[in-house]
């Protein structure tokens, strides 16, 4: 496939922070491309310079193999952006909010109108089109922004956070709608700070901290960069006292293990019989639980081990 971004040793200084530093990565066309990291960790600011909002020291962006420059307006043509921040016209209704979006890039009447009336099916609001945005609950204002920035039909979306506080069937109705983009061959880059959501859409995955690359690939290229091969929970009554989680952190197949809230989590290295040990052990020290089970490593895993934190701190 080809890249419709690529990204060269990219630089962003503020003042005497460095915020990106010496960045390079491509997109490919067709693929949906998670951009992740901590708080702070460079995505913003990584997107508003792709986007040319913002201006960088060095570095050179390229977007469907042209350089991106504030004033590449038959380029952006080819872009859809859908911001965290809600940007609609209260005013507006749903119906006339996405037909003035479109009609910044769609100036045929009869195909801005079923350019209009795809963006409703995309996101569900055919039953709202009269609507206007205070009317409508923050899901279906979430719904509206997607709609709104997508409906121009876009080569390549940037969607920021387009999940972030919307209620569990808005939350799935966004995520069908990015595979059904992807599926019309949108390329997409995807941000958020629910890592199943990552899980379920995304093709490969770069992670950043500190305003570099820490590691990128495919879920499973990044699953076996951890030293964990396993992971065992158990659900207690109690927390254990800290001699007995010394004896379980000493066993030499154990890389990690915490104690939070009633809760053990233990991480194995490779190796068999772990959880039959586990429970052996605590059968052995007549502790009770409510609950054991075990789970292969999962991408929140990765970014905690690679960054240090949870992706939602």
């Amino acid at each position: 496939m080809n890249n419709c971004i690529e990204v060269k040793d990219l630089v962003k200084e503020y003042k005497e922070l460095r915020a990106i530093d010496h960045l390079s990565f491509e997109v490919k066309e067709g693929e949906i491309f998670g951009l992740l990291g901590p708080n702070g960790s460079g995505k913003s600011t990584t997107m508003n310079c792709l986007l040319s909002l913002l201006k960088y020291q060095e570095g050179q962006i390229k977007i469907f193999g042209q350089e991106m420059k504030p004033s590449a307006y038959e380029l952006k043509r080819r872009i859809g952006v859908v911001f965290q921040d809600v940007a609609v016209f209260e005013e507006l209704t749903v119906y006339e909010n996405i037909d003035y979006f479109c009609g910044l890039y769609i100036k045929d009447k009869e195909t801005r109108k079923q350019y209009v009336q795809d963006a409703l099916d995309l996101v569900a609001l055919n039953d709202y089109v009269k609507f206007v945005p205070k009317k409508l609950s923050g899901g279906l204002l979430r719904r509206l922004n997607i709609a709104c920035g997508i409906a121009h039909k876009p080569d390549l979306i940037f969607l920021d956070e387009p999940t972030v506080a919307v209620d569990p069937q808005s939350r799935n109705n966004i995520l069908d709608g990015i595979l059904t983009l992807n599926k019309q061959g949108a390329a997409i880059v995807y941000t958020t700070h629910y890592m199943e959501e990552v899980e379920i859409i995304c093709d490969r995955i770069m992670i950043l901290d500190k305003g570099k690359i820490i590691a990128q690939g495919t879920k499973e290229e990044l699953k076996n960069l951890v030293t964990m091969d396993e992971k065992v929970t158990v659900e207690l009554d109690k927390d254990l006292p800290q001699e007995i989680l010394a004896q379980i952190q000493s066993w030499e197949m154990v890389h990690n293990l915490s104690m939070r809230d009633k809760i053990l989590e233990v991480q194995f290295k490779q190796g068999n019989y772990h959880l039959s040990k586990l429970v052996i052990f605590l059968k052995e020290k007549h502790i009770p639980y409510h609950k054991i089970y075990s789970e292969l490593p999962t991408l929140n895993d990765v970014f905690l081990e690679l960054t240090g934190k949870e992706l939602r701190d």
